[in-house]
């Protein structure tokens, strides 16, 4: 069955079981399936990406100088090169923040989806009880993720060894000893 829908611009669209008919208004039609719709929206997208880049590009003042490509450390001027090696420690511990924080972030969607009341009445309690086996599995999952982790040291963060500092006084250490046996 055909239906007349106008686009945003007043041009008739027909919809015919799900092709898109663009009336030409020479009585010729150009039909479109849904992916050539999407791939003419692609090609435009990249099309209009491209040519915001080449303007801008053109357009831009290019003087470079060794004070603009010099590396910028929060207003500071860089003391060494910039290929400093860190601790991995860092990136692992890093690693795994995102890892727990992506997979909670599941959480929510879950306990809105499977606390629906209606599919719970249809299957008469059996979409809570796999609800609820899904998420003991996911949650332990995760719960073996951390204890690997946690096994492994990547967890264990290294401690700093404080050493006192030797420092050579002037002043005999007697007199410290009779000062503070003063003022107990």
């Amino acid at each position: 069955m055909r239906g007349l829908i106008y686009d945003s611009i007043g041009s008739p669209l027909n919809r015919v079981e799900g092709v898109l008919s663009l009336d030409m208004g020479d009585g010729g039609q150009s039909y479109l399936s849904a992916l050539g719709q999407i791939l003419i929206f692609v090609v435009g997208g990249i099309l209009f990406l491209l040519v915001a880049l080449l303007i801008s590009r053109l357009l831009r003042p290019h003087r470079p100088n060794p004070e603009k490509l010099a590396s910028y450390e929060s207003g500071e001027e860089p003391q060494g090169g910039a290929w400093v090696q860190f601790n991995i420690r860092f990136y692992v511990l890093a690693l795994i923040f995102l890892l727990f924080e992506v997979e909670i972030v599941f959480l929510f969607p879950w306990a809105t989806v499977f606390a629906n009341e209606e599919w719970m009445v249809q299957t008469a309690g059996a979409w809570g009880q796999y609800a609820l086996i899904e998420m003991v599995i996911f949650i332990a999952l995760i719960g073996l993720g951390l204890a690997y982790a946690w096994v492994n040291g990547h967890l264990d963060w290294v401690k700093p060894d404080p050493k006192p500092t030797e420092f050579v006084s002037p002043v005999p250490k007697e007199l410290y000893d009779q000062l503070n046996e003063r003022y107990k």
